[in-house]
């Protein structure tokens, strides 16, 4: 089967729109209400779906997404718990679902054991923050992509180390730092997503700091896709387990998604 990333970005590349991909951290609040979020994003015209596996040491991450770790962490989620809810959202739905990750929950789960666990879950990608291209090790599953990561201080020579092990697409990070919201973007975003399409026919995800419409839809304009993962996730800090919560979530993503289609 083609995978399903490939299968997105060229449906949206035949119709002339960009990728809208929501963050959320699986098990905040419950592992249920993740898979309920989830498909409620899937159904809200989320394209791909970024999922958080929960690490108590996630060092690329701002605050709040440190809390929504602990939060999954201390309410039971670990790696098989979160499989398992990737396995329920596929049940429902086929959006492209990359895991969000860091290499010592994979290593203490084994890594050929995760990578075959994750593809028979359901998963397409990982994006490992903390692997970097030089120390790729080789996985059992070959159409469980790896997405890579190209930082704003990522030098030409080592953005060309970077897109030769892509696959899927190419996640540029659009700050220095962690994760969360920014007042502005980086002036040099589109410069950077230019430099990064010389070396990689890959489509280009930007996150990181995206938390407003109109910044959606700037950077809808220069990129394949936009990431929102902090503003959602605060909303979900907030609510909790109301019974509202996924409206409420809803209400906060849907004119970051409307930014980015009419982009």
């Amino acid at each position: 089967m083609p995978s399903r990333i490939d299968h997105c970005f060229a449906c949206l590349r035949s119709d002339k729109r960009k990728a809208f991909i929501p963050y959320i951290c699986a098990g905040d609040p419950t592992l249920d209400r993740t898979v309920e979020i989830a498909l409620a994003l899937a159904g809200a015209g989320a394209d791909i779906m970024e999922l958080g596996l929960p690490f108590s040491d996630p060092l690329a991450d701002g605050i709040v997404n440190q809390l929504a770790a602990q939060r999954a962490l201390a309410g039971g989620a670990s790696v098989r718990k979160v499989l398992d809810c990737v396995s329920n959202i596929r049940r429902a739905s086929q959006i492209p679902i990359v895991l969000y990750t860091y290499m010592n929950p994979i290593f203490q789960f084994g890594w050929n054991e995760f990578h075959l666990a994750a593809k028979t879950a359901g998963v397409d990608g990982l994006l490992i923050l903390d692997l970097p291209p030089e120390e790729e090790i080789e996985t059992p599953v070959s159409d469980l992509y790896h997405v890579r990561l190209v930082a704003p201080t990522t030098p030409p020579e080592r953005m060309h180390r970077i897109a030769e092990k892509a696959r899927g697409f190419i996640y540029y990070v659009s700050r220095e730092g962690v994760t969360g919201s920014r007042d502005s973007l980086a002036s040099s975003l589109g410069e950077r997503v230019a430099e990064i399409r010389k070396v990689s026919s890959l489509p280009i995800a930007v996150g990181f700091g995206i938390s407003t419409p109109d910044q959606a839809r700037e950077v809808a304009k220069v990129a394949d896709a936009v990431v929102v993962g902090s503003a959602i996730v605060n909303q979900i800090a907030e609510y909790g387990d109301a019974a509202n919560l996924v409206e409420k979530t809803l209400a906060t993503v849907k004119p970051l998604l409307d930014a980015v289609k009419a982009a």
